[in-house]
């Protein structure tokens, strides 16, 4: 019987994995000008950071979340016993409450000290129906700020966030921006039971999903994809409407600085995060085409009480998270090709491959031209030059320097410009300089 991959993963393949490294070095070459710097937690953390972190009422944490338990702890279970807290792992759904237990636990923002700017990339895991854009096991990219809690710190990451689309290629006709506050602890629960009362009485139009979210978390309502809720919902009171002074203050603070950047931006003020730890701003980056129904490929917001929630101090933060498959999706969309995994500098190739001096030649000048930093391949299966050279296209090589009898007597080789077909004869010990 034949394996496949899990249900909802995938495998990168060449192409692929080579755009994943990339992705992640643009991130982090964008994130660095920021101040920010790498940080990589473990992809299991202790369920009770989750529960805590994300929230127990969520999807994420109620449906979502896969399980890791050892072998001695599974025979535990089916034997009526039961396991301590700490054996109780989660594989992480996302990377915030991860960063934010590392911050606590390793103190990286001192009382008075400068925000820590932290950047990351990695696996997350959601046992969610897999369809076009959302996957089992996906790549992510984020960055979390904590320790500062000015505007500022949101306007910057919302510009940060869409000049790494910008660099990788993501055409910027073919994005919005969405922009809401879901306020803070003094006006978002009296915005919370309003949603409520709106909801009962048009209980008899929503979902049997969204009469349950009312009771534990109405704003999730806003998330619903049944047409006839959102439909219910679009007349929903407005948080924007219902912000405390300090909320709206900071709003429209982060507004001004966006357009003070020229940065483009909807408002959407059914915007909300389906994680409870967020407060204030938030924002969401959505394309139109190839996405199917998921077509948000970024987004985060601020969260200024999570840190207390996994045991620290009072500490704001906030962060965004974008989607390795999701941007792949968007760029496949907008006609923008992958460059290809193999990279090839210079193809040696064996006139008279039977003869063992002259693979010994072309075997140490491959070397050589490797050595010198350029990316190099021959033939290891006896081709002929026709198929050799053949080899050499598909490899995708800038060049094929001919080595045979006659060039090896002679300590030259025949250099070969493969978008020129233009040939010069040029010494073995020259071909590195002629590369450059």
């Amino acid at each position: 019987m034949t394996i496949n991959a899990p249900e909802g993963t995938k495998d990168l393949l060449p192409n692929e994995a080579k755009f994943w490294n990339r992705f992640k070095q643009t991130a982090f070459d964008v994130f660095g000008r920021y101040g920010y710097v790498p940080i990589e937690t473990p992809v299991m953390e202790q369920t009770e950071l989750f529960v805590r972190g994300i929230g127990e009422a969520t999807d994420v944490v109620s449906k979502e979340m896969f399980t890791a338990i050892s072998g001695e702890n599974l025979k535990r279970l089916l034997d009526g016993g039961s396991i301590k807290s700490k054996s109780r792992l989660s594989m992480r759904p996302e990377g915030t409450a991860g960063v934010v237990r590392a911050a606590v636990q390793h103190d990286l923002v001192p009382q008075g000290a400068a925000p820590a700017k932290l950047m990351y990339a990695g696996q997350m895991f959601r046992a969610e129906r897999p369809q076009k854009g959302r996957l089992r096991q996906f790549n992510q990219v984020g960055v979390e700020c904590l320790g500062a809690d000015a505007p500022t710190i949101d306007a910057e990451a919302i510009i940060m966030l869409m000049r790494f689309y910008r660099e990788i290629g993501i055409p910027e006709g073919s994005m919005r921006l969405l922009v809401n506050s879901m306020g803070c602890d003094e006006c978002r629960p009296a915005y919370r039971e309003l949603v409520r009362a709106y909801m009962n009485e048009h209980a008899d139009e929503l979902c049997e999903t969204c009469m349950t979210r009312a009771e534990i978390n109405p704003l999730r309502a806003f998330d619903c994809k049944n047409p006839g809720c959102a439909a219910v919902m679009e007349n929903a009171p407005k948080i924007t409407d219902h912000l405390c002074d300090s909320c709206r203050e900071h709003y429209e603070a982060v507004r001004a600085l966006l357009d003070g950047a020229g940065v483009a931006y909807n408002q959407d003020p059914k915007l909300v995060r389906g994680l409870d730890y967020y407060t204030r701003t938030v924002f969401e980056v959505q394309v139109d085409n190839g996405m199917g129904s998921q077509n948000a490929i970024g987004g985060g917001g601020r969260y200024d009480k999570l840190a207390e929630e996994v045991g620290g101090r009072p500490t704001p933060g906030l962060g965004f998270a974008l989607g390795f498959e999701r941007c792949a999706l968007a760029l496949e969309a907008a006609g923008v090709e992958l460059a290809p995994a193999q990279q090839c500098d210079l193809f040696v190739a064996c006139a008279g491959a039977d003869a063992p001096e002259v693979r010994n030649a072309a075997f140490s000048l491959v070397q050589q031209c490797r050595d010198a930093g350029f990316s190099c391949e021959m033939d290891h299966q006896g081709r002929s030059l026709k198929s050799q050279f053949k080899l050499a296209d598909k490899l995708g090589a800038a060049k094929v320097a001919v080595l045979g009898p006659d060039e090896l007597a002679q300590g030259k080789a025949t250099l070969r410009d493969m978008a020129t077909h233009d040939e010069t004869l040029v010494a073995l010990a020259d071909v590195t300089a002629a590369l450059r």
